[in-house]
């Protein structure tokens, strides 16, 4: 159940509708929040989730992708999973996306570089950032107490999120994202043709991601490359749209500010291209990847970007390598298949399956 995640538009079995989000209706919606404190767009989210009762009671596990899963009101958000822990038997939370730890520990500088670093140099405002510092607010803070006291345990997606909640009593360990490799086709690299570079920018998260670096590495690679490669740069794009633009590329501009790659940069190296993200040595060290392997470590310096991007220009070879590897540890690491059966075992057994499997 969900909402699709915004203008990504997810498939999902139970569609629920974000309302008031645009025009005079979002402006009304605003007006009644200032005058009373009530979110009537988050109350009818609620209102539409709990219309599916009978869909989601019975089940040996609900498993939560956040611990604001709806993005609503905590008031809200709590109402639905308190139902949920009553009707079902075990509740687990993913620790993915931002959350009250994960930004707390970024808050306190426990990363040496992390999603609030644009705030942190002045790039953007705290009210630019509001959709993430919120979860810093007595609202939140009460949610996250109520849901660790509620939840079976948290597991983490991936290193960002795994590194905050190392320690916490109800931490069970890192399970990497699944993905379909079956459905995903391998595209070896060429060495004879002119690279493709894909960025596809998230406007609402243009600085959270580090796009701003990976544009004025490409302003740089233009300008000492000139017609070395072709540019593929979008924004906002639904989520079938950006697998088109996808394939059709070599090189995959992904993220900046982080450790670990995100589902997007996964399916793109199950592809077999070359992704300059965030492949920092927590993950080398967890994986025990050596350096300039299987993805390419996107630090927040445009220059070391365009280095990289002109190293993959100048020496293709080094594409077809990259590429193969990319794939090789996807489906190793992150076949849904096995993936799934970590979850199985932790769900059953409560203990991190990550870890007691070896990877």
């Amino acid at each position: 159940m969900g909402d699709g995640d915004y203008f990504k538009n997810y498939p999902v079995d139970i569609k629920l509708n974000r309302r008031f989000q645009k025009g005079v209706l979002k402006r009304f919606k605003n007006l009644i929040f200032r005058l009373s404190g009530f979110d009537i767009s988050s109350w009818l989210m609620l209102r539409s989730a709990l219309r599916h009762k009978q869909a989601l009671q019975g089940h040996d596990i609900v498993q939560l992708i956040n611990e604001s899963p709806l993005g609503i009101m905590p008031k809200h958000e709590l109402k639905l999973i308190q139902w949920l822990v009553a009707h079902n038997d075990k509740l687990f939370v993913m620790a993915c996306g931002t959350d009250y730890v994960s930004v707390k520990f970024a808050m306190d500088k426990n990363f040496r570089y992390s999603i609030l670093e644009p705030l942190f140099q002045g790039k953007v405002s705290k009210k630019d950032y509001a959709a993430i510092l919120k979860y810093l607010s007595p609202g939140h803070l009460a949610l996250h107490k109520s849901v660790f006291e509620l939840c079976h345990g948290y597991i983490a997606s991936d290193l960002d999120y795994a590194l905050p909640y190392r320690g916490l009593s109800k931490y069970l360990g890192l399970i990497p994202n699944p993905i379909n490799v079956e459905d995903i086709k391998f595209i070896p690299q060429l060495e004879d043709t002119r690279p493709i570079i894909f960025h596809g920018v998230n406007t609402k998260n243009y600085y959270k991601k580090g796009s701003d670096y990976f544009d004025q590495a490409l302003e740089i690679v233009t300008q000492e490359r000139p017609n070395s490669c072709t540019i593929i740069r979008t924004q906002d794009l639904p989520y079938h749209e950006y697998r088109a633009k996808l394939t059709q590329s070599d090189i995959v501009l992904d993220q900046v500010l982080g450790y670990d790659q995100g589902y997007n940069a996964l399916e793109a190296m199950a592809q077999g291209k070359v992704l300059l993200t965030c492949a920092e040595k927590e993950w080398r060290e967890h994986y025990n990847i050596p350096e300039h392997c299987v993805a390419l470590n996107a630090l927040p310096d445009a220059q070391k970007i365009a280095n990289l991007i002109i190293e993959l220009i100048d020496h293709p070879a080094q594409r077809v390598v990259l590429g193969e590897q990319a794939r090789t540890f996807v489906v190793e690491h992150h076949d849904y298949k096995k993936v799934s059966q970590k979850y199985l075992e932790l769900w059953s057994t409560g203990r991190d399956a990550a870890s007691t499997s070896g990877t």
